[in-house]
């Protein structure tokens, strides 16, 4: 039985394995292949690599890191989390184990809008579409932007894009904008341009991503589709834990669930969706990991 099974390996996960590696702890990594730092192109506001760093990069170095304390790593998915009294089984596509305590990380996957991989990737890679504007937002400086999405959350991302660049689109993802009046004023007294979709057409064309619309064909040199994401916390939720009403896990300022032994960390919890804040709560959990087990059965060398 190990003392903890970590189900997801972005930065929240691989943190967390990190610690509780170095706390000699028997630990299992589960990594389905899914991670969303993986899609980063670059990251610049990444503490510590002042020239930015790729997703990819970010997470081999974290998992060569855990590896070196002897934290197991597995390529698999996991179906079940089954709590057994003071333990836990643990369903996978390689089959079950058990363990006294579980950590969730499973983050959350972006919507996208209805565009080709084979325009939408070489587009993300480029950073004609970008997704996190509390990531990258200083790159569009000054830049022509466009953000799909309509209603408070697209209102709320086209006005935080407004702080970098006064050419700022709101386009409306279907036939037409889903305002309150509330929504329509801030966007006004912003300058942010208004105008209806659908979208279509999606083509990188030159330097930018050109899109029809229903005012015709529009060119960007970065579009932000704000079109909300899926929380990845079926899991927890199917264990007995507790969620709000977007998916969001309910943790404690110990990132402990409502379901004793199983924590959570990262973006599958509501918070910043920021890569510092997910490695953050994974350095909680994984150190009130370790003394909850200690307090069970103390730990020695």
């Amino acid at each position: 039985m190990d003392d903890c099974i970590i189900v997801g390996a972005g930065p929240a996960g691989l943190t967390a394995a990190i610690y509780l590696a170095r706390f000699h702890l028997s630990i299992r990594l589960f990594d389905s292949g899914s991670s969303r730092a993986a899609m980063i192109p670059c990251t610049r506001n990444h503490a510590g690599y002042p020239e930015g760093i790729r997703g990819t990069d970010l997470l081999a170095l974290m998992g060569k890191q855990a590896a070196k304390y002897g934290a197991h790593r597995e390529q698999t998915k996991v179906t079940a989390i089954v709590p057994e009294g003071d333990t836990f089984r643990i369903t996978t596509d390689s089959g079950a184990f058990e363990a006294r305590t579980v950590l969730l990380a499973t983050g959350v996957v972006n919507h996208r809008p209805h565009i080709l991989p084979d325009v939408h990737d070489p587009a993300l890679e480029r950073g004609l579409i970008r997704y996190c504007p509390i990531c990258d937002g200083y790159e569009v400086t000054d830049k022509r932007v466009a953000v799909i999405g309509t209603g408070d959350h697209g209102t709320r991302e086209a006005l935080f894009l407004r702080g970098y660049t006064r050419d700022v689109t709101l386009i409306s993802p279907e036939a037409e904008h889903l305002l309150n009046d509330a929504c329509a004023g801030k966007l006004d007294e912003a300058g942010i341009v208004r105008v209806q979709g659908p979208c279509g057409g999606w083509a990188i064309e030159g330097e930018q991503l050109a899109l029809d619309t229903a005012r015709g064909r529009m060119w960007f040199d970065s579009v932000y589709p704000a079109l909300g994401s899926r929380i990845r916390s079926h899991l927890a939720i199917a264990a007995g834990a507790r969620a709000n009403d977007e998916g969001c896990l309910e943790v404690d300022d110990h990132q402990r669930t409502s379901v004793p032994g199983l924590f959570a960390a990262g973006d599958v919890v509501k918070g910043l969706d920021q890569i510092s804040h997910a490695m953050g709560e994974a350095g909680v959990a994984a150190t009130t990991i370790r003394n909850l087990l200690s307090e069970r059965q103390p730990i020695r060398r």
